[in-house]
């Protein structure tokens, strides 16, 4: 092959490498297959109706912790100042239609999106509340939780990990002779959180 041709075919590839190099642009989807979703409840059942009381359930995705999650450092820039979209795919969301207190903060019947936020010094965590019409508004997914307005947030309590949580856990918990006293608990790998929830029901 003669240099010139050489030039020719060398100028070709440099083209191409540049041009596959260049952020592709447009509209792709993504999803559509079955993934790893949860769901806590509590229901409420009035026996004296025969009919539900009220109910509130969180709906959530399941990350797998990761090793390198271990690394100090990495889990701080991860998440210290910041909102944490605690889970994965779909928005975790918070569906009452009942008044709770979560934490000492009001909240009232309705549909949340739901993240947590770590203070800047790592000392707090807060369940984050979200309104699902901004978000939706946005077209925000929850990969994008920090462009999301927090509506408020409710303070959760730091606990001692009794065992590594594998996948992200999330459970409503309480004691049969007080059930409008529900704990709430977060886990996932070493972290575990928790925070008080007192339900208001009906009588």
């Amino acid at each position: 092959m003669g240099i010139k041709s050489s030039i020719t075919v060398l100028g070709i590839l440099l083209a191409a490498s540049a041009q596959a190099q260049q952020p592709k642009k447009g509209i792709v989807a993504e999803g559509g297959t079955t993934n790893d979703r949860a769901s806590t409840r509590v229901l409420y059942w009035d026996r004296d109706a025969d009919g539900a009381a009220g109910q509130l359930a969180i709906n959530y995705g399941r990350p797998v912790w990761k090793k390198d999650y271990e690394d100090a450092a990495k889990f701080d820039g991860m998440t210290k100042g910041q909102v944490w979209r605690m889970g994965s795919n779909f928005w975790t969301t918070l569906a009452t239609d009942l008044p709770l207190n979560i934490g000492g903060k009001e909240v009232p019947p309705g549909l949340y999106y739901l993240g947590l936020h770590r203070s800047a010094d790592g000392a707090r965590w807060s369940l984050a509340f979200i309104d699902p019409a901004g978000a939706r508004k946005a077209h925000l997914d929850a990969f994008d939780i920090r462009k999301a307005k927090v509506e408020f947030m409710a303070p959760m309590s730091i606990e001692k990990a009794e065992s590594t949580a594998d996948q992200l856990t999330i459970a409503l918990s309480y004691p049969k002779e007080d059930f409008k006293n529900v704990t709430l608990k977060v886990a996932w790998g070493d972290l575990a959180l928790s925070a008080p929830i007192k339900v208001t029901l009906g009588k």
